[in-house]
């Protein structure tokens, strides 16, 4: 007899997704940090970068531990990571060591950053074969939320009890609330379906689920077309949408000529729509489909960053801006969904976590790459127009994929895959 809540497994899911996303909150540590221990920003900034890498990492090499040992060992693994590398960083900050800084928060947290995030997904897909996107999303959102939660809490607790004391309580924090959640944490048991589903299925006959396309491991999904579509899809989006976070505001006061403190709020209402996009985009691709919704992506960002550089309206200028960035929120919650359907859940997380060394990539090269094109061209609007030029890339990407699906639909000699029509 099942015993857990479906409900219950995604809320546990966004109990860690919310406390490793906290990572997105690092910024509030710059200021500080460069006041007390005088390093430059640079240097500073390069820890969170480090996390973002080895997140990428981690999440690609453990994939298969996810996989092997469940998702209560790999939580249980992420909190003992996590929160030792973010208390970890307050004893760097009290031997005033940038490279413990580093090992900690960006090594050792980043491990635990990567682990954390791959954990919950796989799990929820096969809790939620209904609604794969909802529930991934739902998760994911926690993660895009979290420095909007967090970030007023840190403020209060670096001016209350110091940088090192707010790391320390950080640490155990994170660790309480990442452990407790991978706890209840658990697959269902094999050919499980939602009740509602089931007794839908007695009532017309017919079975509700649609099946996958097939079930492959993680090595063998590695090798497929399908999978570096994926990828190379999922690094562009990444990458410009990490482009366009690192020069929001400078970029808004040369082309859209918005005073300083307007660039600053529209960067702080960024977040939201990030967040929002997660759980937005996720769950419309449940009804429409994943190859629908990636497409849309890349058409509306083909067009949206060939007009920003011709808008001079603040408004208008940051309403396009919020559109992409609930397109980049949408991408890494939709995602997981997309690998479930291509190559099922048999080993969804290993899969995962070879596909996040996108994220890791484009980490590294988004920041870079917008501001060499910047220096190179003169100006955010030759940046903006080729950023248009590689979302053509993407676009193409996202059409000729469906020529793959289509035919392992017709070789599939399962009649439900045969008329799955929202590959």
């Amino acid at each position: 007899m099942q015993t857990k809540n479906r409900w219950l497994i995604a809320l546990s899911a966004v109990g860690i997704h919310i406390s490793i996303g906290s990572v997105y909150a690092w910024s509030v540590f710059t200021k500080p940090l460069q006041e007390q221990m005088g390093w430059g920003l640079k240097q500073i900034s390069f820890t969170f970068s480090l996390a973002i890498l080895f997140l990428g990492l981690s999440a690609a090499f453990l994939g298969h531990f996810v996989e092997k040992f469940g998702p209560r060992a790999a939580g249980t693994l992420s909190s003992l990571f996590f929160g030792i590398g973010i208390a970890g960083a307050g004893l760097a900050i009290h031997l005033e060591s940038l490279l413990l800084l580093y090992l900690f928060y960006g090594m050792i947290a980043g491990i635990g950053l990567g682990v954390g995030y791959i954990t919950p997904v796989s799990t929820l897909v096969k809790w939620f074969p209904d609604r794969r996107g909802l529930a991934t999303g739902l998760a994911i959102m926690g993660f895009g939320f979290a420095s909007l939660i967090i970030s007023p809490i840190m403020n209060h607790l670096i001016e209350t009890y110091g940088i090192s004391n707010t790391f320390y309580i950080l640490g155990f924090a994170y660790f309480i609330i990442i452990f407790c959640s991978a706890q209840y944490l658990a697959p269902p048991k094999e050919g499980w379906v939602p009740k509602g589903l089931e007794a839908a299925a007695k009532k017309s006959g017919t079975k509700k689920i649609k099946e996958d396309l097939r079930q492959l491991t993680a090595n063998e999904a590695v090798r497929t077309r399908q999978f570096w579509a994926l990828w190379v899809m999922l690094f562009i989006n990444i990458t410009c949408g990490i482009a366009i976070l690192s020069v929001a505001s400078p970029m808004a006061q040369e082309l859209a000529g918005m005073s300083a403190a307007g660039a600053a709020a529209m960067v702080g209402i960024m977040g939201l729509f990030n967040g929002s996009g997660r759980i937005a985009w996720a769950t419309i691709s449940d009804y429409i489909g994943r190859p629908n919704v990636y497409t849309l992506f890349f058409a509306f960002q083909i067009v949206a960053f060939f007009m920003l550089p011709n808008i001079a309206v603040g408004i208008l200028f940051s309403i396009l801006v919020y559109m992409i960035m609930t397109c980049y929120g949408g991408g890494f919650a939709s995602i997981p969904a997309y690998i479930g359907d291509l190559f099922g859940t048999k080993q969804l997380g290993a899969i995962h976590g070879y596909i996040l060394t996108a994220w890791a990539a484009a980490g590294l090269v988004g920041p870079i790459f917008v501001s060499w094109v910047r220096e190179t061209t003169g100006s955010y609007q030759g940046t903006l127009v080729i950023f248009s030029g590689i979302f053509v890339i993407a676009l193409a990407v996202s059409l000729l994929i469906r020529l793959d699906i289509r035919k392992l639909r017709t070789k599939s000699e399962n009649p439900i895959i045969k008329k799955a029509g929202n590959f």
